[in-house]
């Protein structure tokens, strides 16, 4: 392992995608600086395990090819990236209805307006807002009057159904909130990425966004394995040494943020993910699947190899189960118990591969809430990451964005 060195313009603590946007903005600007990670890879949530030949994300993930940053940040054709199909496929009672953007899937329009998830009126209200997000700026989506996103759906006239069969699994899911509490702000900006753009998965993971993002910086600027024990104006100590630095920015995950900067804590959102292997896919379908009952535990799954083929080898295929809020109790034989209602004895012949529990998914962003918060702590100190902005990869890659541009003007 290479020994850091005594001093540099700026330290990055923590190579999420947060940190390695902050650091690529301060290197851009001529300044040295490095990142010092704990783990043994970049990326931080968004990584991927390589299992007997199947790609397994830390956690059922997407990309939003609308996310703004990565029109700014990212070359996204590197990333060949495979589609998810504009829609999902609601599960109920063992049958499968599918709802389409009927803008995108005019074909499927029919199905969509007898799918057993909601009155026609419901359906006509999702048109309606998602024309109105569609032309509202961000910045005026996420300046609204606060309330949570289920209250916010049945002011816009939503019945229960609707709620607890479309909006609860699909965004339940995103938001890692199936009680649907968060900010109404975080709700209707994802709504909006959603209906700009599509749901994709990068050829080869996940984990190909932050180590295209790692390669600016070159590896030799990236020291891994590597704990930060204590961090004061100046100085970033680790176990063995210490680094002398004008500017330090701390891009980990929220709770060792706090305790790092000795800040205030933020409750984070959990979630479990199981992933089984089988032979033949329950669906050919290229939606994500979403639980038409609103009680879970999953509240929604996909057929990864029917997106991204990379995902699985060669005749195997590859199932994620998304169980937002759960990380406690067998979650393989949770996720299999339901999904057994949806596709059959089928399930109990799939391999279960990996089960993930996640303590930090993301932070959790109530109303009010404050989508842009200072990334500047005083005497040098600098901080980002998603709990600053919106929790998602956007958040996370704007708010290491705006927090370098911060350090270069303090270097200046």
């Amino acid at each position: 392992m290479s020994r850091l060195p005594a001093s540099v313009d700026a330290v990055v603590i923590g190579a999420g995608l947060a940190g390695l946007a902050a650091a690529r903005q301060i290197k851009s600007h001529g300044f040295s600086v490095i990142v010092v990670e704990a783990q043994d890879g970049v990326g931080g949530r968004v990584r991927t395990d390589k299992v007997d030949g199947f790609l397994l994300d830390r956690g059922f993930q997407v990309l939003l090819t609308a996310y703004p940053e990565l029109k700014t940040q990212v070359d996204m054709a590197s990333l060949d990236l495979k589609m998810f199909s504009s829609g999902a496929l609601i599960m109920r009672n063992g049958k499968a209805s599918v709802v389409t953007d009927p803008f995108r899937e005019p074909r499927r329009a029919v199905a969509t307006v007898f799918a057993p998830i909601g009155s026609l009126v419901d359906k006509l209200r999702i048109a309606v807002l998602r024309w109105r997000v569609m032309h509202s700026a961000a910045e005026k989506v996420l300046s609204k009057q606060d309330i949570s996103t289920v209250v916010a759906l049945r002011g816009f006239g939503f019945s229960t159904k609707m709620i607890d069969r479309f909006f609860r699994p699909l965004f339940g899911g995103i938001q890692l909130d199936p009680e649907l509490r968060t900010s109404r702000r975080m709700f209707e900006i994802i709504f909006k990425y959603l209906s700009e753009g599509q749901s994709a998965l990068p050829t080869n993971g996940m984990s190909a966004l932050p180590e295209q993002l790692a390669r600016h910086l070159g590896t030799e600027n990236i020291f891994l394995n590597t704990r930060v024990t204590g961090v004061e104006p100046g100085v970033v100590s680790t176990a063995d040494s210490q680094v002398r630095a004008k500017a330090i920015v701390v891009a980990t995950d929220q709770p060792t943020s706090s305790e790092l900067l000795k800040t205030q804590k933020i409750t984070s959102r959990v979630a479990g993910c199981v992933y089984f292997s089988a032979d033949t896919p329950p669906t050919d379908e290229k939606f994500v699947v979403l639980d038409g009952t609103g009680v879970g535990p999953v509240l929604n799954a996909a057929v990864l190899s029917n997106i991204a083929p990379s995902y699985a080898p060669p005749g195997k295929h590859l199932i994620v189960a998304a169980l937002p809020g759960i990380i406690d109790g067998d979650l393989e034989e949770m996720s299999r118990d339901q999904l057994r209602t949806w596709w059959g004895p089928q399930v109990d012949a799939w391999r279960h591969i990996k089960t993930y529990r996640i303590t930090h998914a993301g932070p959790e962003q109530l109303p009010p809430f404050d989508p842009k918060q200072s990334v500047e702590i005083g005497e040098g100190l600098f901080v980002c990451g998603d709990h600053r902005d919106t929790g998602s990869i956007e958040g996370a890659l704007y708010s290491g964005r705006r927090c370098g541009e911060a350090v270069v003007a303090s270097l200046a």
